[in-house]
């Protein structure tokens, strides 16, 4: 049996306090709270952050071998995020059958210094033309495109994928869908806030990259991001990272939903982690200059360079508390998947953790009870 202590400023659901961690053989075997002797000035102790919208990092696309998932998870990992799940854009759908298989058959054998992938999740191709943002046109499909037979080879280890609900055939794949386990996220729509109910009702859970690719708050016209504000079940996506959604507008996020129902993701683009420059996302060339990833010839965001580290360093440099901020990038996510053995610090857990220093900046990581130094 492997015994060791973590002592810090334990990241609790509702509170920050100073503490010890008991880990045996991977896992949390006690929280002990208010412990003398813990430094005022010690590091802070959280869950592991978990991504479920991430697309690639440090040059390693989501969508490559199994090598470049290797060099994703590792890359991550060093950035807080112990979980995570590799993240399609819209292709054929042979394409994305073969991008499911890679990552199966990838998944026993993904680098234990790396973030520990739970599946997958396909950001397409059931999206809006309209709203399609960086997803290429050429490759997007109605649900009603979507055989059986198609969704038989996808659904296993798919555990989150975007529909556009106002599109032919969408509330029938939300709740067949829904029913085999997989989370529905409404995004990339043009839908009217009646649309976006329906599908709701229908099953879906929770929202792609809020207010980004989707009908907003228009008073007369009110579309998907009014639906998911107002419906206290549904989970949204922030990508914080003050170019997705105004920090201004943050607040509004905060004050009208709940807190468990907030999620920190990246979107993160394979170019993330390396320097300006030019990249791709799927077959589209994009241009990253000062943090702000687009589309090449135009002035369409095609995802982020930021990573969950950095986005709760921002939202709680907004306002937001730390166990708020840290819950949103932990166990906020993994809920969304029906995930309960990790994202909390509490005995049973499995000890997938990051250690902050004052600026919250990461300073080491542990996942399964064994640590592994940051950058």
């Amino acid at each position: 049996m492997t015994v060791s202590d973590v002592s810090g400023r334990l990241i609790l659901e509702d509170r920050v306090v100073p503490g010890r961690l008991a880990i045996e053989d991977g896992r949390i075997a006690s929280v002990e709270v208010d412990v003398a002797g813990v430094a005022a000035e010690a590091p802070y102790i959280a869950p592991g952050f978990v991504d479920v919208h991430v697309h690639g990092w440090g040059g390693h696309d989501a969508m490559g071998d199994a090598t470049a998932l290797d060099g994703m998870a590792r890359a991550l990992l060093r950035r807080g995020v112990t979980s995570f799940l590799p993240t399609a854009v819209t292709a054929p759908f042979g394409d994305l059958a073969a991008f499911a298989e890679r990552v199966r058959a990838w998944m026993p054998s993904a680098p234990a210094d790396g973030a520990e992938p739970l599946g997958f999740n396909l950001e397409g191709p059931f999206l809006a033309l309209a709203k399609r943002g960086a997803h290429a046109e050429a490759h997007l499909r109605a649900p009603s495109d979507a055989s059986r037979e198609i969704l038989d080879g996808l659904v296993d280890g798919l555990r989150l994928l975007t529909v556009a609900p106002e599109l032919e055939g969408a509330t029938d794949l939300i709740g067949r869908l829904s029913e085999r386990g997989v989370a529905v996220s409404i995004g990339h729509s043009a839908a009217v806030v009646e649309q976006a109910w329906d599908a709701f009702n229908a099953g879906a859970r929770s929202t792609t990259h809020l207010f980004n690719a989707m009908t907003g708050v228009d008073h007369r016209s009110p579309g998907v991001a009014v639906a998911a504000l107002l419906d206290d079940d549904a989970y949204v996506e922030l990508i914080a990272d003050g170019i997705h959604v105004h920090p201004a507008l943050w607040p509004l996020i905060t004050r009208l939903k709940p807190r468990e129902r907030l999620l920190l993701v990246s979107d993160a683009l394979a170019v993330a982690g390396t320097a300006d420059g030019r990249g791709r996302i799927g077959d589209l060339e994009i241009v990253v200059r000062d943090g702000r990833a687009t589309l090449a010839g135009t002035d369409t965001l095609a995802g982020s360079v930021i990573a969950l580290d950095s986005a709760v360093r921002n939202v709680t440099a907004a306002g937001v508390s730390l166990p708020d901020a840290v819950a949103a990038a932990s166990a906020n996510p993994l809920a969304l998947l029906g995930v309960t053995d990790r994202g909390r610090l509490a005995e049973g857990q499995q000890a997938d953790l990051v250690e902050l220093g004052e600026d919250l900046e990461v300073r080491r990581v542990m996942r399964g009870g064994t640590w592994i130094l940051g950058d």
